[in-house]
């Protein structure tokens, strides 16, 4: 943060701030944030007959103010806190401080951070910053799934072109979990002890460059996310929308992910004896999904498939809170694949080799009269031959909305939960019963 107040105080000495002003910035700014309670309980089976039982409650939320425009320059910041109470002997931290356990902090133990702190200049159709920000992409996301989002640091721009193109670049240097308030090297989040003999160093950046072109009903979206020594990763999404006839209206959707190790890191995972058994990251993925949607129902069908390529490390690498496959489910997704040093592991449907099948469907109440309520039930099969039974989920929600506030009721049932060690090794236990209560205040 100490350089970020350097920065600060540079450029606003550079525009000659005045003290009207300076007065004129603060009064055309605006606060924000929100309050949230959040109860979990997790229910593990495991194949040995044995079971275990842990769960958390916290209040929290985030406190921002984002200042007007002088001269085309804002500024913001957002604090963040997660405050843990009531806690049983066996603790859920995932929506405390679980990745802080990891890097020597106590999991259990709440904390306040800054999330956010940027300085932006805009002008016209384009905009510069710098700081502390959360940002959402396909491959870097702040996953609000918990208390908090997780956030990263850098320089970041934004540019809309003609015929309705963005550009998003941004140059991140550090990366701070959602159950964290320590701002770390993002490669050294993502690769932990093993970063030096992975990369040739111990430190590292993510340089992203996206582009977003709509017109009409239709988007596509191409992201290259670039870590030298590290990792290339390029994301690719299209989307077709459009109404039929009888008030039916649908949204088709293709994606596809392709991974690849370079440099040093190339090099280093496929010696023998390597955290990968030998094996450099080579990895492509695609899915598909349309959804129909009348009035208040909606039904949605997904399929992605993770390729297997028995000579690579086939799994998806997704350290920094992405969760972008289409059949993308709480316990079907990268979970701990982005906690402190676990890129490398995998979760059940970013298995190379994983074809998954996810069928959701989504009711609204407000039809009733009583307006806010909404339901939404998910089932999801994995299936790979690598698995010793495929995983199946299913996960219901129940919540209400209104104004500000909201309330949601959360409960995730898995048959055969699986995940992959960096070598690819497979393992299973027997099921998993997730329980969550999530109120959110919002101003």
């Amino acid at each position: 943060m100490k350089r970020l107040s350097i920065v600060a105080l540079l450029l606003l000495g550079s525009t000659g701030f005045a003290a009207d002003s300076l007065d004129s910035w603060f009064k055309e700014g605006k606060g924000y944030g929100n309050i949230k309670y959040y109860y979990i309980e997790t229910n593990k089976d495991y194949l040995d007959g044995t079971d275990s039982s842990a769960h958390a409650n916290s209040i929290g939320g985030q406190l921002g103010y984002k200042t007007g425009k002088w001269n085309g320059v804002s500024a913001a910041i957002t604090m963040m806190t997660t405050n843990p109470f009531w806690l049983p002997g066996k603790v859920d931290t995932s929506i405390i401080g679980r990745d802080n356990g990891l890097t020597g902090g106590n999991p259990e133990k709440g904390f306040a951070v800054v999330g956010e702190a940027y300085l932006d200049y805009s002008k016209n159709d384009w905009s510069l910053s710098y700081g502390r920000k959360v940002i959402k992409t396909p491959l870097i996301n702040a996953k609000e799934v918990r208390m908090l989002p997780s956030a990263v640091e850098g320089a970041f721009a934004n540019m809309k072109l003609e015929y309705g193109t963005k550009i998003e670049a941004a140059y991140l240097q550090r990366f701070k979990q959602r159950t964290s308030d320590n701002f770390m090297n993002i490669v050294k989040h993502a690769l932990g002890d093993l970063t030096k003999d992975i990369t040739g160093s111990d430190t590292g950046n993510v340089a992203m460059l996206g582009a977003i072109y709509s017109k009409k009903n239709y988007t596509l979206k191409i992201y290259d996310y670039y870590s030298k020594d590290f990792i290339n990763s390029v994301y690719l999404q299209s989307d077709f929308k459009n109404s039929l006839s009888n008030g039916i209206s649908y949204k088709a959707s293709f994606q596809y992910i392709g991974q690849r190790s370079i440099g040093n890191a190339d090099d280093n995972l496929a010696i023998a004896g390597s955290v990968t058994g030998g094996k450099d990251i080579n990895t492509d993925a695609f899915g598909a999904k349309v959804a129909l949607t009348q009035e208040e129902s909606t039904l949605s069908l997904a399929y992605t498939k993770v390729l297997k390529d028995e000579n690579s490390h086939d799994s998806l690498v997704l350290p920094w809170d992405g969760t972008p496959l289409f059949t993308n489910m709480i316990t079907a997704n990268n979970l701990f694949q982005s906690n402190y040093g676990k890129a490398l592991k995998s979760d059940s449907a970013y298995i190379g080799g994983t074809q998954g099948v996810r069928v959701g469907y989504t009711q609204g109440f407000d039809f009733t009269g009583v307006k806010g309520f909404k339901t939404t039930i998910a089932y999801a099969l994995f299936t790979n031959g690598r698995f010793p039974e495929s995983q199946r989920d299913i996960n219901a929600v129940i919540s209400y909305s209104k104004n500000n506030y909201s309330i949601a009721l959360k409960g995730i049932w898995v048959d055969n939960p699986t995940s992959a060690a960096a070598d690819g090794t497979v393992s299973q236990i027997d099921s998993m019963a997730q329980y969550r209560v999530i109120a959110n205040y919002k101003f």
